[in-house]
């Protein structure tokens, strides 16, 4: 399997499907189902039975997963961006950058 090109702590937009233009932080990745949680996008209903955190139980509203295909990295100019991969020539290592600005993604 090969790398995503999103990772955790990144900006993106969600350019795809019912939350089509909202803007988030990508707060946890799933490789295997190739799925991201962005915060602020994608709400869904959970209905928990009472436990110590939520002694009465109910329903609760959290993210649930955005494929993977539907997000695209925003870089620092707040535009939307293709992610490539590049060999670092100071360190030999891969790194992602952006292909509309060409530059390196920390």
């Amino acid at each position: 399997m090969s790398k995503l090109h999103i990772k955790k702590g990144d900006n993106v937009v969600v350019i795809a499907g019912d939350h089509k233009g909202e803007k988030g932080k990508v707060m946890e990745v799933n490789v295997e189902k190739q799925s991201a949680i962005v915060e602020g996008v994608n709400f869904v209903s959970k209905h928990t039975r009472p436990n110590t955190e939520n002694p009465k139980g109910g329903i609760v509203q959290k993210e649930a997963g955005v494929h993977i295909s539907n997000l695209k990295f925003v870089d620092g100019k707040g535009k939307a961006t293709r992610i490539g991969r590049k060999l670092d020539e100071k360190t030999g290592k891969s790194v992602r950058y952006s292909k509309k600005t060409g530059e390196v993604i920390k």
